[in-house]
């Protein structure tokens, strides 16, 4: 139990320790919001994204499937493929880009007119140049030999990252605050709004509240897909209390140093709140070349390249390599989907995402838009409609016999539900992106609200909808006398045939592996 805790602790801290949560805190300010109502928007937050976080992993620790099986009780054993879909869409390119920042800072420290030596072909407006693009390539591929370790392997790479990120972010928290000087902290850490306590969308409650859904929607994808991960524990309360206590921790923790380090940086940057780690030491280096700064600024970026390996892997490569080979088991396996994860990551273009402050919460936002509802139904159906039993054979029968084929292989409730609590917040997402776009005061609101609304509509409609219009056969599962102890008591005794066979199974897993041979299993 204890290495399990450990390495869910590890992967936490990579997860929630990263320049992406460094940014949720720091990025709150420039809406309006003083730094201790954005400190109470990121805590409310990240206590909410626990609790989803932990709900999410229920299935997964009590009856050992992953995310795609189990989509499969949800959407049907074919309509399972939509959500699958949507979570491979959203993996691996943000924080790719933000990789190749910390490189960029690299090849900055060794020569700081890097950016003039390599002529801009990219066109003006695109968020990138040239020199930056390259950075982006390099990192992906410095990457590609970790996605090459095996899932159960990886583990040591997760403890050298874990260090290497928690050293990193308490040496900037400690050099900032040593060296600000006398004017102290700049006007971040201002105490005084000049926005309405209530009232419109621009009031300090409603902007707060954006905050709450936001740093949610920073790990929105990582909730939706936590049964990839809590299958492996041995012990539910493994997966539970591992992620219940280092969740909340470090992100919280992330978020108040960025914050705190923006401010304390304000002032020797003339007045500018640098939200941005890799932009900061660039500003740095602007103000002088020394020798000590170039070291500084190589080391920072050598460490935060670390983190950022660390925190993509078990966030975007792996969780869209799995997802891959559920969709096309015959031919994919983790390792492969991962690669094909990372091929694909520049289709999103993921350096318009951090341009600015708002465009950064808005894709946050919009996490949460897409992902609240599909992750509200998997709560439903587990802790409410299935009473917390899962059939794990016929989730792998893939026609008539099974309880999830419902009507053709698709679950047509879940798509209904998923629209409810979808439609209503699309307004509000579309006039975050486009400006332009005016709305009322009450769709804004909604859009405010969106992890929120998105995850409670969605489970509400999906149980109505199971209770007014059952499906037979799983109906008749659910109700068959069988309590969900005896049920979760009758799968955990094969995973311990399994567990106790797992050093033979890795070694034919390696074995064919090697060969090129496809591996899976149940």
């Amino acid at each position: 139990m204890l290495r399990y805790m450990c390495a869910l602790t590890g992967v936490g801290l990579l997860i929630n320790c990263n320049i992406a949560t460094y940014l949720t805190g720091s990025a709150l300010i420039p809406l309006g919001l003083t730094w201790w109502q954005a400190i109470i928007a990121i805590v409310v937050g990240n206590i909410l994204a626990t609790l989803a976080v932990v709900v999410s992993s229920l299935a997964g620790a009590y009856y050992h499937i992953g995310f795609p099986v189990f989509s499969r009780a949800v959407w049907g054993t074919w309509g399972f493929q939509f959500v699958v879909w949507n979570r491979i869409f959203l993996a691996y390119g943000f924080q790719s880009w933000v990789g190749g920042q910390c490189i960029y800072l690299i090849l900055l420290s060794w020569d700081p007119k890097y950016a003039h030596h390599i002529p801009n072909h990219i066109p003006e407006g695109t968020g990138t140049t040239s020199a930056e693009f390259l950075c982006y390539l390099i990192f992906c591929v410095a990457s590609l030999p970790v996605l090459w370790i095996q899932p159960h392997r990886i583990e040591k790479f997760f403890y050298i990252a874990s260090v290497v990120t928690l050293a990193f972010f308490l040496v900037l928290f400690i050099w900032a605050l040593a060296t600000m000087g006398p004017d102290g902290f700049g006007g971040t850490l201002n105490g005084d709004s000049s926005l309405p306590a209530t009232g419109g969308t621009y009031s300090t409650a409603w902007l707060m509240t954006y905050g709450v859904m936001s740093t949610i929607g920073s790990i929105a994808a990582g909730i939706l897909n936590q049964n990839d991960y809590a299958r492996l524990a041995r012990r539910p309360g493994d997966a539970i209390w591992g992620q219940a206590l280092a969740f909340p921790l470090y992100s919280i923790a992330a978020s108040i140093i960025g914050i705190l380090v923006t401010a304390a940086t304000q002032k020797r940057m003339d007045g500018e709140a640098v939200w941005n780690p890799p932009t900061l030491f660039v500003r740095l280096l602007e103000k002088g070349e020394s020798p000590g700064t170039r070291a500084a600024v190589f080391f920072a970026g050598l460490a935060l390249a670390v983190s950022q390996i660390g925190s993509n892997l078990p966030g975007n490569a792996l969780s869209g390599g799995m997802d891959l080979a559920s969709v096309f088991p015959r031919f994919i396996n983790i390792r492969r989907g991962a690669y094909i994860v990372a091929l694909f990551s520049p289709v999103v273009n993921p350096w318009r995402l951090v341009n600015t402050a708002t465009i950064f919460l808005t894709v946050l936002s919009g996490y949460g838009v897409f992902l609240a509802p599909m992750t509200g139904m998997m709560a439903a159906h587990y802790l409410v409609v299935a009473r917390m039993k899962i059939n794990v054979d016929d989730l792998f029968v893939g026609d008539g016999r099974g309880i999830y084929w419902y009507s053709a292989g698709v679950n047509w409730r879940a798509p209904v539900a998923w629209i409810v609590g979808l439609v209503p917040c699309l307004p509000g997402f579309v006039a975050a992106v486009d400006t332009s776009v005016v709305i009322s005061d009450g769709a804004t609101k909604l859009y405010y609200l969106n992890y929120l609304y998105g995850f409670m509509a969605s489970a509400v409609a999906y149980v109505l909808l199971h209770r007014v219009l059952p499906d037979r056969k799983f109906h008749a599962f659910v109700q068959d006398g069988t309590s969900a102890r005896e049920t979760q008591g009758f799968y955990n005794g094969r995973w311990r045939v399994v567990e106790a066979q797992t050093p033979e199974i890795e070694d034919d897993c390696e074995e064919q592996t090697a060969k090129g041979e496809f591996v899976t299993s149940h």
